[in-house]
């Protein structure tokens, strides 16, 4: 598929359901529980018990008192009536009783020798306390309050790294997934039945071991599935949870990095002696590349946590001990950051790629994610299928969803076919943008550099055939698009087919050229994607004339991987020099033929451009009653 993004500035079907259903009845509904809700109320519980403990002890060891306040001048007053019998003195604060009964307080001055003779002569009892006497229980718990919220505080964190239990460090976040509860099986995974042939034999030797055992073989003790993103390799994972009967561990990579060292191995060990107890048991790691990373990488290198975690993964999988009956499953889309010691025999034995499907297994895997949809009868999932080559499963379930999302917006009662096309737009295009302001004048150069792309994909004996064409933006960034769709799956591509494909690419700016007699910055990711094509051509695929068959391409080494950090010149300045003559020669190449192309069929690029501006959108029998009218220049 070559679809040119211009003017850039691009249910289980189960028989057990039944029983299933009866067993979800019979069994009590677990809500797990919010954590971090739980968590901020356990601390906000510990808080309060601290305030409310420093008022119950304020309150125990300073009752209060029925007292009434006087002023210092009525106290001295009172004294000399000779009316009062107690006082308690502290630290300014004077507290006495009456002769006659009830009690007062007043605060005169710290030192009270100016009215203490005045209260012996008068026959006061006199009692001194001390300023934090009678509240030192008070000014203790004062004191070790931070202590305390500090407590608190770690105790928080604890628990909300760790679960309920703040020193389980080291055990294994690995879940158990019984049968009873994944709702994935085999044949929810389509596309890539090799894949899944090799995983089920994986399966079947847990359920009948001794037809495999009776014949010596051993069953592997690992298997790493290996793939792009969304071609289905933690689904896999799933499915087998759900075919097998034994316990199944599932966790991530990343379960394993914290920042405590010796976390990581051991929960390794831990995750090992649970899988081992319940052996046979599969042990599903996603994500490995989050731990399995070279060792010694990076510019410093270094023995860190991530290595540790590491060293102890290798120990468990074929190490001194004998590691019987535990299979290690695992995925990941990144294999060459991968330590070499976790990919050999004994470790990993099988890796097992899952390619994004073909023409076939496209159309497998649309009939899963279209069985539970309301689909119209015109709705062709082979034609869908030939529609979305390079999309994987996440794709084509997610274009499923699209087209029922706008299907119910538009309040159909079924899917439709222009509902699965629309959303291939919006996939690979993005949400049309009818209310972007554009004007006529940019409206027609745009129809114009479309037009140009579309005569020339359709007369080029090796171009894809042009499918649709459109002027409408893109919210992706677009301001139009030709849709080209090949008739069938190819796994090569010849030298002709190379060239035309760059001449397709060069059909928008050519067209204006011939037009305006002037450019524009629309042609910016043709330029991009033609060159890089003849850059292949002469430096990897070997299809210069003048430099021959070489390949003078060599990949980058990555300085974080533990690569070599130096690199030497590839080949000379002359050598150099050579190719970009070569690309340049390719590349005006192409252009040059673009030109006379559309040099002859300049009115047919006029209506073509009329009609687009038109109705902004063609496809089907309409763009092909146009483009059939073009025709390729007579040969010299």
């Amino acid at each position: 598929m070559t679809e040119d993004n211009d003017f850039e500035p691009r249910e289980p079907n189960r028989n057990e359901d039944e029983d299933r259903k009866d067993l979800d009845d019979e069994r009590p509904q677990f809500q797990l529980p919010n954590n971090n809700n739980n968590n901020f109320r356990n601390i906000a519980l510990i808080v309060g018990a601290i305030i409310l403990s420093l008022i119950l002890f304020q309150t125990l060891f300073n009752s209060p008192i029925d007292e009434t306040e006087i002023t210092y001048s009525q106290f001295l007053q009172q004294v000399e009536q000779g009316s009062i019998a107690k006082v308690t003195i502290k630290a300014g604060l004077i507290q006495g009783t009456y002769a006659n009964g009830g009690n007062f307080v007043t605060r005169g001055p710290t030192d009270a020798t100016s009215y203490l003779d005045e209260l012996k002569s008068q026959g006061v009892e006199v009692e001194f306390k001390e300023a934090s006497e009678g509240n030192w229980f008070f000014s203790l718990l004062i004191s070790l309050l931070p202590v305390l919220l500090i407590i608190g505080l770690w105790v928080f964190m604890m628990r909300r790294m760790q679960g309920n239990n703040a020193l389980n460090f080291g055990k294994s976040q690995a879940n158990l997934v019984n049968k009873e509860f994944s709702d994935v099986s085999f044949d929810d995974f389509a596309g890539v039945e090799e894949v899944k042939e090799e995983v089920e034999e994986i399966v079947e030797y847990l359920r009948k071991p001794e037809r495999f055992k009776k014949l010596g073989a051993e069953v592997p003790k690992g298997m790493i599935l290996v793939g792009p993103p969304g071609t289905g390799k933690t689904l896999l994972s799933r499915a087998i949870a759900g075919e097998a009967d034994v316990p199944f561990y599932q966790t991530s990579g990343s379960n394993f990095v914290e920042m405590f060292v010796g976390v990581g191995a051991s929960r390794v060990r831990n995750m090992f002696k649970q899988a081992k107890e319940n052996a046979p048991s599969i042990i599903f790691i996603d994500e490995l590349d989050a731990i399995g990373r070279k060792r010694g990488a990076g510019l410093g290198g270094g023995h860190d946590e991530r290595e540790q975690t590491l060293n102890e993964l290798l120990s468990e999988m074929d190490g001194f001990d004998a590691n019987e009956g535990v299979i290690i499953l695992a995925a990941t889309n990144r294999p060459d950051v991968l330590d070499p010691a976790l990919l050999r025999p004994g470790r990993f034995d099988r890796k097992i790629t899952v390619p994004g499907p073909d023409i076939k297994g496209r159309e497998e895997i649309l009939k899963v994610h279209t069985k539970n949809k309301k689909l119209a009868d015109d709705v062709e999932l082979s034609v869908l299928a030939r529609r979305t080559p390079g999309f994987v499963g996440a794709d084509l379930e997610n274009l499923a969803n699209e087209a029922a999302l706008l299907a119910g917006r538009r309040d159909k009662e079924v899917v439709e076919m222009t509902d699965f096309e629309e959303s291939i737009d919006r996939v690979l295009a993005g949400v049309k943008r009818k209310g972007m302001a554009i004007s006529n004048e940019e409206k027609e150069k745009i129809a114009y550099h479309e037009s140009g792309h579309a005569i020339i994909g359709k007369l080029l004996p090796n171009a894809d055939p042009v499918h649709k064409i459109s002027i409408i933006p893109r919210t992706q960034g677009a301001l139009g698009f030709t849709l080209q769709l090949p008739l069938e799956e190819k796994f090569l591509a010849s030298k002709s087919e190379l060239l035309d494909k760059i001449t397709t690419l060069l059909g928008g700016r050519t067209a204006e050229e011939l037009i305006y007699n002037d450019i524009t910055t629309g042609a910016q990711d043709d330029f991009k994607k033609a060159t890089d094509i003849a850059k292949r051509m002469v430096m990897q695929y070997g299809m210069s004339e003048e430099i021959g068959p070489i390949n003078l391409g060599r990949e980058n080494g990555n300085v974080f991987l533990g690569e070599e950090i130096v690199k030497s010149n590839e080949h000379s300045e002359e050598v150099s020099s050579l190719v970009d003559r070569e690309i340049r020669r390719i590349v005006e190449g192409c252009h040059d033929k673009a030109r006379e192309i559309l040099q002859d069929n300049k009115v047919i690029l006029d209506e073509l451009k009329n009609k687009l501006i038109q109705q902004e959108e063609l496809e089907g029998d309409e763009l092909d009653e146009i483009l059939d009218q073009a025709a390729l220049p007579a040969s010299p």
